[in-house]
């Protein structure tokens, strides 16, 4: 609870909750992509932590490094963020030297990214233990339940339409 300024507590409305039949949620899938990405997000933080970034950083130099030149507005588009949880994690990698704003050459309004030789370094450099990662996960697998896993990861990143959309910081 909060105080207003009269010093009398202020109840927060909390919205109504859908009914929701437990039984029909797979919680043990759930809890496997928690851990999942836990563990697959843990090398780059360790290095990034070290140069003072965190993970809106790793997206941003991502994207970025696999596809130089591309416009604000397809990262933004991308991340499905707004300008503002950009705009800080942006400005700090442009002044650290990992990645370059220009202005396109048909349209000087267009602000096109590339990453610098150090970004494009840092991009290898937090990609490569996941990629370790995701090898070591899928070595015994057959090139058939390799194909279902990518599969399932595809379907996954669909919108689920009848949700509210939450737009929150990047970190």
């Amino acid at each position: 609870m909060s105080r207003a300024s009269t010093g009398k507590a202020v109840k927060k409305v909390l919205p109504t909750m859908p009914a929701v039949d437990e039984a029909q949620i797979d919680f043990e899938t759930i809890e496997l992509l928690f851990f999942a990405y836990r563990d697959f997000v843990s090398d780059p933080d360790a290095i990034l932590a070290k140069i003072g970034m965190g993970r809106a950083h790793h997206r941003v130099v991502y994207f970025v490094s696999r596809q130089p030149g591309m416009m604000v507005t397809d990262l933004l588009d991308t991340l499905q963020i707004t300008k503002q949880s950009l705009a800080r994690v942006l400005k700090q990698l442009i002044e650290s030297g990992y990645i370059r704003q220009m202005a396109g050459a048909k349209d000087r309004r267009q602000r096109r990214l590339y990453p610098t030789l150090a970004g494009r370094e840092l991009a290898l450099a937090l990609s490569e233990p996941q990629s370790r990662r995701i090898a070591r996960a899928m070595e015994e697998l057959t090139p058939d339940t390799r194909a279902s896993v990518k599969e399932f990861l595809r379907r996954m990143r669909g919108r689920d339409e009848s949700l509210e959309p939450v737009d929150s910081d990047m970190d």
